[in-house]
């Protein structure tokens, strides 16, 4: 005979799994995770936050192709396997876009890229500097497949770089945000009284600051950087889920099972973390998929204002803040394809929050 299981967490993942969007954002969430851990392996310029600049082909449009000439050097790298996969290779090359190149007197001659129909500068490199004189195996096709940004970079993989700023700063400040949110919402909904009325002065006196303004009080004071700006996104993020926490533990706090733990004799930690927490995580789960689009915003915000991730760090907001002068100029895809990233991974953890929000109310 066989038997069904019928517990809260099988109904949730079964209603999750029956939501189309809910789903597709779970795996496209994943796929955005995988993909900013092995950005600089997937990106076609491998280079420290893809910063190989080509000032000659700046601002190109996606699909453009160039012939790229990449100069031997005798420097060795000594970075490990493991620094190269995750933050990218120390760039010791230099790379020439060339449109012409040919053979005179045992010297490769090539004719710098050059746009607007001028003459590229000619360059002479001696056959000699080539390993076995073979010049071929660095002269390559490249293939700009989102174009090149206003130094000659490419897009694509500042693109993909720029993803692990943006879905790693929701991690951490959503981490952040628990921490304190829970805590402090923990205190002040079970023993209530004087401390409750004190917690709730802090959370009010943060509530009433402007979201944006309080980061970039906190970034200033912090200095400007990529942890620091992670921290502050976190510290500002926590009062929504203290809210949220204090009116469920309110609610909690005279039910049955606690007053049975109580006449058990635990202390009021174990019921907190034991008892009460374990049953009120639904709500606080819903709202940090939702921290997770805030915090992505403000960052995005922050990078468009020059405090967030400072150049030359890859960011979708520092990328649109590069690049929003030029809709004007006939290339807006230049701001339109950050823009874009950053909505899809925006909408797609405020589609699977609502999903959740749906699959954990036990009313439907």
């Amino acid at each position: 005979m066989s038997t069904s299981n019928n517990s809260l967490t099988h109904l949730a993942l079964r209603k999750f799994k029956q939501n189309f969007w809910g789903v597709f954002s779970f795996w496209f969430i994943v796929a955005i995770g995988f993909v900013s851990i092995f950005a600089y392996v997937i990106a076609p310029d491998n280079s420290q936050y893809a910063n190989q600049m080509h000032i000659s082909i700046h601002s190109k449009k996606p699909g453009f192709k160039v012939t790229m000439l990449s100069i031997p050097t005798t420097q060795t790298n000594e970075q490990s396997w493991l620094d190269k996969v995750f933050f990218g290779v120390k760039n010791e090359t230099t790379e020439i876009p060339i449109s012409a190149y040919s053979i005179e007197n045992n010297q490769l001659v090539c004719t710098e890229y050059a746009s607007d129909g001028l003459e590229g500068i000619s360059k002479s490199i001696a056959l000699d500097d080539f390993p076995n004189r073979d010049y071929t195996s660095f002269i390559t096709k490249k293939t700009f497949l989102f174009g090149t940004d206003k130094y000659g970079r490419d897009m694509l993989s500042r693109v993909l770089v720029g993803a692990r700023i943006s879905f790693f700063i929701g991690f951490v400040a959503v981490f952040i945000s628990l921490i304190i949110g829970i805590t402090l919402g923990s205190i002040a909904g079970y023993f209530g009284g004087k401390i409750d009325a004190v917690i709730m002065w802090l959370i009010n006196v943060t509530w009433s600051i402007p979201t944006l303004l309080l980061v970039i009080a906190i970034t200033l004071a912090l200095g400007k950087g990529f942890w620091q700006v992670f921290i502050a996104v976190g510290l500002t993020m926590w009062v929504e889920v203290a809210r949220v926490v204090r009116g469920q533990v309110i609610s909690s706090k005279e039910m049955q099972y606690v007053t049975a733990a109580r006449a058990l004799g635990f202390n009021d930690f174990r019921i907190i973390t034991k008892h009460i927490l374990p049953n009120i995580m639904a709500p606080v789960i819903v709202i940090s998929a939702a921290n997770f689009a805030g915090a992505i915003l403000i960052e995005s915000g922050l990078s468009f204002l020059g405090i967030g991730a400072q150049p030359p760090m890859a960011s979708w907001g520092a990328m649109i803040k590069d690049h929003y002068n030029y809709i004007i100029l006939g290339k807006p895809y230049l701001a339109i394809i950050p823009g874009l990233c950053i909505m899809s991974l925006v909408m797609a953890f405020m589609l699977i929050g609502n999903t959740l929000r749906d699959a954990l109310d036990v009313k439907t």
